[in-house]
């Protein structure tokens, strides 16, 4: 059985906050329980305000270790100076640094497919130049994963996606890998 957050839970949306949000509440509920409850039960202030100190924690290392946006910005720069066979070596070597098979595949819609745990999944990435990509690139991917009879898909780009396009992936399950994520993922 997996456990999962309830996403509306004040951790969770703490989790997708910034870091001073829950340092901010930790020393807040600190200082208040410290004026609050009498002298000899003053340390459990501490144990009060540890919840938010750990996500305060935890979210400060997430964002010193995070790239910033200049760097994010050159990184998918250099991508688009990059040749077709370079970029998709880089992509696949991503994907078998996190312990996927990696076959370049000849089908519409998509260029490689990946294996991990039973599970099969395909991955456009031929139009990684592209500034702006639209719905028209996601529904061929979906169609290819319907005809192959894949798990899942994921698109990666070096550029933005349209709303339109952005709304089909949610709706067909298709993970869009862009910016941040994909200089994570080819760890840039």
């Amino acid at each position: 059985m997996k456990l999962k957050m309830n996403e509306n839970s004040i951790f969770a949306v703490l989790l997708r906050s910034p870091w001073w949000l829950s340092a901010g509440i930790a020393a807040a509920l600190f200082s208040a329980t410290r004026l609050i409850l009498p002298a000899e039960y003053s340390t459990y202030a501490f144990f009060a305000a540890l919840p938010f100190f750990v996500i305060a924690g935890y979210l400060g290392w997430k964002a010193l270790r995070a790239p910033s946006e200049a760097r994010i910005a050159q990184a998918m720069e250099a991508l688009r100076a990059t040749g077709w066979a370079e970029f998709s070596t880089v992509v696949q070597e991503a994907f078998r640094r996190d312990g996927y098979t990696v076959a370049p595949i000849a089908a519409a819609g998509a260029d490689l497919e990946l294996g991990k745990a039973g599970r099969t999944t395909l991955v456009a990435c031929k139009r990684w130049k592209v500034a702006r990509t639209g719905i028209e690139p996601l529904r061929e991917l979906d169609s290819a994963r319907q005809v192959r009879e894949a798990h899942d898909c994921v698109y990666i780009a070096t550029g933005e996606f349209t709303e339109t396009a952005r709304a089909f992936a949610t709706q067909k399950g298709i993970r869009l890998i862009a910016g941040a994520e994909l200089a994570g993922l080819l760890r840039l």
